[in-house]
């Protein structure tokens, strides 16, 4: 079974959010959401997702110029990621605002929940599929994200659901180093604090060599821990 899409909801109001995130959850989604664009910035660093919900107005930077910077950004991951503004400003001039600076569709407020939902299916339909370009190398081991699965020298290592979650994390943002909060704030179980590095623990030995000296899944002194991949693992290991 595919992964549910992932959603990230940026707007300044607390209760539209939180009702937002409600709904699309109850309709299938997986879904994040930050309160303006500084926040989403730094979830769209370590994280993946598959289509935005942008409030235009935000205190701050606004949602149109937020996401003209982020379509000018050809070297970030995000850079592509489908958007749909969502704005009490429905005028025709606004609308070709959002739509010149990069939005896949607008809908303005107050909005049929309905609707919201078959437009996000309609942008989700036009993306193209996943390939296996997606898997993520480290060492002589294969993970692929979208699918879970972990191939190894041996053949495919089982993971249980929580190990496989928090690998899809770190293979998400690979090369990146990710906090505790970082971690928690992205797993679909409950897990925090030292239950993290409990499970950290738990999924190095499922391909690490020594599991307490690691050479991919590295613990940053002080920040965090890091899933080293390709030429940036060889580069470490040769200092």
């Amino acid at each position: 079974m595919s992964e549910p899409a992932h959603i990230l909801i940026i707007d300044d109001d607390d209760r539209l959010r939180d009702l937002l995130r409600r709904f699309l959850s109850e309709s299938g989604f997986r879904v994040t959401d930050a309160s303006d664009a500084n926040q989403a910035r730094h979830l769209l660093s370590v994280m993946r997702f598959d289509l935005l919900v942008i409030d235009v107005m935000m205190p701050g930077q606004t949602g149109v110029e937020f996401l003209a910077e982020l379509r000018q950004d050809g070297g970030a991951l995000a850079c592509n990621v489908p958007a749909l503004f969502l704005t009490a400003m429905a005028e025709t001039e606004h609308r070709i605002e959002g739509l010149e600076a990069g939005a896949d569709d607008y809908i303005g407020k107050p909005f049929e929940p309905r609707e919201l939902i078959l437009r996000i299916e309609r942008i989700l339909a036009r993306q193209p599929q996943a390939t296996t370009s997606d898997e993520v190398s480290f060492g002589s081991y294969q993970f692929t994200p979208d699918t879970g699965r972990l191939a190894g020298p041996e053949g495919d290592v089982h993971l249980t659901t929580a190990e496989r979650d928090l690998l899809r994390i770190f293979a998400q943002a690979a090369n990146q180093t990710l906090s505790r909060d970082d971690i928690a704030s992205h797993l679909t179980t409950k897990m925090e604090g030292r239950s993290i590095d409990v499970a950290i623990a738990r999924l190095r030995r499922k391909f690490e060599q020594d599991p307490k000296k690691p050479h991919h899944l590295v613990t940053v002194r002080g920040a965090g821990w890091q899933l080293r991949t390709g030429h940036y693992a060889s580069a470490e290991a040769g200092r």
